[in-house]
């Protein structure tokens, strides 16, 4: 028999993690704040509400694929012989190389130690104050992009991307934050540092859904399959809204006032785990 409280927990956790997976506010520190809210865990099985929490990430990713469809089919199509194709796939392969490695060496102890309302919550204000900090200095400076198409980018510049990325390897730090910020501050302009973040999200959750899933192949029934569903699809219709969004948000405006609800909601879950 369907648990229908569990269905709506479901689709709110998707939502949230369609609405925040490429926005830089942390996905994943949004995911555990809410889990322990609406009290996720309490009605499913720990390890099998993180492979939930790694299917909805999916079907963010897919909001992705449908929007860059032409680029994902014309870079496959392309390997190996369209220069342009492979120049693009081992700027993202490079760029996701640091994240996966330090991420399958560190796995246990970042779960075990990182995981927790306190250090989302911390990471969510740090992350905000370097927000605050690049942009003061980009309109300081008056610096101007050198970078303003996906296709202008190199390998080295790349990896560059895929270490800053690994500070997401932190819950509230944010993977499209530290990978849009990071940009910014190697020369991209906003729209293209945005897309990158896109375009690089697609190995990075892939490569942590099967993980994921293949390590709990012996806990997931068939059973399972509406609350996954249920949750993915409400994951793809709110990702993929808030990607055509964000798009037209950043060729007009800076990062700044995510910067300041990353600020104001640490201040409170701090204050809130303070109060007990």
């Amino acid at each position: 028999m369907l648990d229908l409280v569990l269905l709506g927990k479901a689709v709110l956790m998707g939502i949230v993690e369609g609405l925040t997976e490429f926005l830089p506010v942390s996905s994943t520190g949004h995911l555990i704040l809410t889990a322990d809210l609406i009290d996720f865990h309490a009605n499913l099985d720990k390890q099998k509400a993180v492979v939930f929490e790694i299917s909805i990430q999916l079907a963010a990713i897919l909001a992705v694929v449908l929007e860059y469809k032409k680029r994902v089919v014309s870079t496959v199509v392309g390997l190996g012989r369209d220069p342009v194709a492979n120049r693009f796939a081992l700027n993202v392969i490079l760029a996701f190389l640091p994240l996966a490695l330090i991420g399958l060496a560190f796995n246990k102890q970042i779960e075990a130690v990182l995981f927790s309302p306190t250090v989302v919550a911390s990471a969510l204000i740090f992350g905000g104050i370097i927000i605050l900090i690049v942009e003061n200095w980009l309109q300081k400076t008056n610096r101007q992009p050198k970078i303003v198409d996906i296709d202008q980018m190199t390998p080295g510049l790349a990896l560059k991307l895929g270490f800053i990325q690994a500070l997401a390897l932190i819950p509230g730090m944010s993977r499209s934050g530290s990978t849009i910020i990071g940009g910014l501050c190697l020369g991209l302009n906003r729209v293209t540092a945005t897309q990158f973040s896109f375009f690089l999200a697609m190995p990075t959750m892939l490569a942590a859904t099967f993980y994921k899933l293949w390590g709990a192949r012996d806990i997931l029934e068939l059973a399972d399959l509406p609350l996954f569903a249920v949750g993915g699809l409400a994951s793809f219709a709110s990702a993929y809204v808030c990607v055509r969004w964000l798009l037209q948000f950043v060729a007009r405006h800076d990062f700044k006032p995510f910067a300041w609800y990353r600020i104001v909601v640490g201040c409170i879950i701090l204050l809130i785990v303070q109060m007990g």
